[in-house]
């Protein structure tokens, strides 16, 4: 048996029986999530919350106090950060630096760096992602950011899985093809088990579709398709390649192909900035 089909069998078996570990959302984030869905939780509450989590605290009043953000006077304690960013986004930049630390997980070299690699991708998405929400929809940005980060989580335990299979992380090519096929169903699981919105697990699930079409109004599975897809222009050894001219995402958005890749130009600043927020 090839290595790439015995990990694949070792990863259903143990997904089949329970075994695989999932990456779990910690208490404090699934705190906030939950307060700040509710309109009516005071931000005294949340802050509460996220003030018992030292490196998040610190991270959220960063944030906060970043070109993006930042108003007239700086930000100094949590609450006002809060109040300053609102609820959808507290409870998504929380979330997002969770994601975060589950990236830089204690793992082997080898595995590190496909960890690190994925988590640039990601908030290079979720920076695109956020910037062609807010042009060209009317979908929260924030949320978008948030589904760009996301979109590949599925892959997390897949290259956990392969610290156990030194075989599959000497054949890149093998273990792509595995992420390839699985990552999308895992994700799902992911954010299942994480009570996310059916809206951002559709995201995990859907995102390499690209002649998905559910319906005539974009959502933010479109958003992450569009941005995915110009994630790796540019790149000499992409192994993605698309049909540009026929993407229902990029219909959506009211975007040619060549109008898309223009405000992408237009836009590096901002999206450059963003994803250095999210990497520093």
């Amino acid at each position: 048996m090839k290595v790439e089909d015995k990990f694949i069998t070792s990863l259903l078996d143990d997904i089949t029986h329970n075994r695989l570990v999932l990456p779990s959302l910690p208490e404090v984030a699934m705190k906030v999530r939950k307060l700040a869905d509710d309109p009516y939780s005071p931000a005294e509450k949340i802050a509460k919350i996220i003030s018992t989590d030292a490196a998040l605290s610190a991270r959220l009043l960063q944030i906060s106090n970043s070109v993006f953000f930042k108003g007239l006077n700086p930000v100094e304690n949590v609450r006002t950060a809060v109040v300053r960013l609102g609820g959808v986004c507290v409870r998504n930049v929380v979330t997002s630096l969770v994601m975060d630390q589950l990236y830089h997980a204690k793992h082997s070299a080898a595995v590190k760096s496909q960890l690190h690699k994925l988590w640039v991708h990601s908030t290079r998405v979720a920076a695109i992602s956020h910037v062609f929400a807010r042009r060209f929809t009317s979908l929260n940005g924030d949320e978008a950011l948030l589904a760009g980060l996301i979109h590949d989580i599925g892959t997390l335990p897949i290259l956990s899985r392969a610290a156990d299979f030194p075989e599959i992380l000497k054949d890149p090519d093998a273990l792509n093809r595995v992420i390839e096929n699985m990552h999308q169903d895992l994700g799902k699981l992911i954010l299942e088990d994480w009570h996310f919105p059916e809206e951002l697990i559709n995201v995990a699930a859907e995102h390499e579709d690209i002649n998905r079409d559910p319906a005539p109004i974009p959502d933010y599975t479109d958003i992450v398709i569009v941005a995915n897809m110009h994630s790796y222009l540019g790149q000499r050894k992409s192994h993605k390649h698309f049909d540009w001219e026929n993407v229902p995402a990029l219909d959506k958005l009211g975007l040619t192909p060549e109008q898309s890749i223009s405000a992408l130009g237009e836009a590096k600043a901002e999206i450059n900035e963003i994803q250095k927020l999210l990497l520093s």
